[in-house]
């Protein structure tokens, strides 16, 4: 098999004529190449770009090899990327691109794809609390980028955009151009996931400069990182805007091969990273402040830490949400179960890993740490519960708007950010934390919901899949109803199967059951129905 070869190029700014004619020698002179790689903004500055560009995507000139970019903002961007997402192949998540056209492809938002088996990783944007607006990421983002650096294996390259990470230059002794100083306006999110994610190569554009910095050591890690900041296409100064690699994907390489490092391999730049000052603007509140003892309430002594805490005070996102992580003692970031509870009763990640959260009153998870309380006074806590949580009909925080229809024990409601269209809730009326816990009426309610909303889905072609996450100390039961085409309902069976495999488990085929299996993993209770288009479930049964 020939080796891969990527190309990588930073901004495009709508200069598709010049950006193809130098892939076409380039792709002569040393091709074929299998793909191209684009970080920093894609779309044209100004309107008068767009002829050229519509030239592509209208399909008059021909993009002559696969393009993935994140860049997705510019003259013209949003009527462009808002008409790719209706069309009906881009429905759902498209971790790998949404299609735009033929041979063009948009990384949207964050995730992670395996690109000829390379394992390619991206964050596009610049930091919002909201991330709705093309052009920017949003904490969700940050947060799944952090779940996916969770899982095994290498990440082999990394795309960010806009900003470089805080502190690349750290530790160089390459020659540092003022234009790529910190003061220029670096991310330290950016840095804090690469030192998580750990890719072997980071690719970066829009500082305007190419900068081929050293390789560094990851700690913890075999393999080095080496980070590219490319300039924008046609830049007048003639600085490098595409560049070449033939990476051999990390899955397929011992050991040894990995952790080769070149002779001018320094250490991590990101090191001290946690230690940079505070944002300009912001202002360090004092330890025996009243709003610093809301933020942490926790006794240190009471902390459960089961990482090596190489990750400092940081929490781990995958053992927060989960309540455990694949890693286990060799994880940097610490395992807290008490953090894990309060996440389980809606607490913001956010809030809990930092003491605040960016997102402000566009969060909707609480701002406080919940107290378990006095469990003989049940009913006034469970009162309090039900006034804050955003599933209770009762609560002034409930999107009523979503809400389709109300039973006796159930009610369903549309999804506030659906996985794809008709993404549905079925959910329990009173403040229980699991369906598992309700009386035999509400079950045969909920059956009675399941099988009214597959009919509907099957008019339309489709199937459903349920799942539920049920957690020890939940918070608001919640069964997620999803579509699928009926054409691909074959296939879930096989990829659950997949996913289970590449985590160290198998299911155990159960037909004929009523009730859901559970899953058990540190004190978590995780249920993991897969309804199949035959009425049979995938169960999984842990005993810890």
């Amino acid at each position: 098999m020939a080796p891969l070869k990527i190309l990588l190029c930073g901004d495009v700014l709508g200069r598709l004529n010049q950006l193809y004619k130098r892939v076409s020698s380039v792709n002569k002179a040393a091709g074929p190449f299998d793909a191209l790689l684009c970080v920093g903004q894609f779309f044209p500055d100004l309107t008068e770009g767009l002829e050229e560009f519509n030239d592509y995507i209208e399909g008059r000139s021909k993009i002559p090899i696969p393009t993935y970019f994140i860049g997705d903002y510019g003259a013209g961007s949003p009527k462009i990327l808002s008409e790719a997402l209706k069309d009906l192949s881009n429905k759902g998540f498209k971790m790998e691109g949404y299609r735009v056209c033929e041979n063009l492809y948009w990384l949207r938002g964050s995730g992670k794809f395996s690109l000829h088996g390379l394992s390619v990783a991206y964050l596009s944007g610049r930091r919002s609390p909201s991330g709705t607006q093309f052009g920017t990421y949003s904490q969700d983002d940050v947060d799944a980028l952090r779940a996916l650096a969770e899982d095994p294996g290498t990440v082999d390259i990394f795309l960010t955009y806009p900003l470089w990470p805080s502190g690349v230059t750290n530790g160089t002794t390459s020659k540092i151009l003022a234009e790529i100083s910190d003061a220029f306006g670096n991310d330290p999110a950016v840095s804090e996931l690469v030192t998580e994610i750990k890719p072997r190569y980071h690719v970066a554009g829009t500082m305007g400069v190419y900068f081929d910095r050293e390789p560094y050591a990851n700690v913890d890690a075999l393999h080095a990182t080496r980070f590219l900041g490319l300039a924008p296409v046609g830049n007048k100064e003639k600085q490098k805007f595409i560049h070449a690699i033939s990476p051999t994907p990390a899955s397929t390489m011992s050991k040894t091969e990995l952790s080769a490092k070149p002779p001018n391999t320094t250490l991590c730049p990101y090191s001290n990273i946690d230690k940079a000052a505070p944002p300009d603007g912001a202002t360090k509140r004092p330890g025996n402040s009243t709003s610093e003892s809301q933020y942490w309430r926790y006794d240190v002594s009471k902390r459960q830490k089961y990482g090596d805490g190489g990750g400092g005070d940081r929490l781990c996102f995958k053992f927060v949400s989960s309540g455990s992580c694949p890693r286990g003692n060799k994880c940097h970031f610490r395992h807290d179960e008490e953090a894990s509870e309060q996440y389980s009763r809606g607490v913001c990640f956010d809030f809990l890993n930092k003491g605040k959260c960016e997102k402000g009153p566009d969060c909707s998870f609480k701002h406080s740490l919940q107290e378990e309380g006095d469990r003989s006074a049940s009913r006034a806590a469970s009162s309090n519960r039900s006034r804050e949580c955003w599933f209770c009909l009762s609560s002034p925080n409930v999107e009523s708007h979503l809400i389709t229809s109300v039973g006796e024990n159930y009610y369903c409601a549309l999804a506030k950010g659906p996985l794809l269209p008709d993404h549905v809730l079925i959910m329990p009326i009173e403040h229980t934390p699991n369906t598992l816990s309700l009386p035999l009426e509400c079950e045969k309610e909920l059956e009675r919901l399941q099988s009214s909303l597959k009919a509907y889905f099957r008019k339309q072609g489709k199937e459903a899949v349920s799942f539920e996450w049920v957690f020890k100390r939940g918070s608001h039961a919640n069964l997620q109803v999803v579509p699928i085409p009926s054409s691909r309902a074959s296939m879930v069976r096989d990829i659950f199967n997949m996913a289970a495999e590449k985590l160290g488990f198998k299911f155990t085929m159960v037909k004929g059951m009523v009730t859901y299996c559970i899953v058990q993993s540190h004190g978590v209770l995780n249920p993991c129905p897969i309804p199949q288009p035959k009425s049979s479930e995938l169960c999984k049964f842990l005993h810890h």
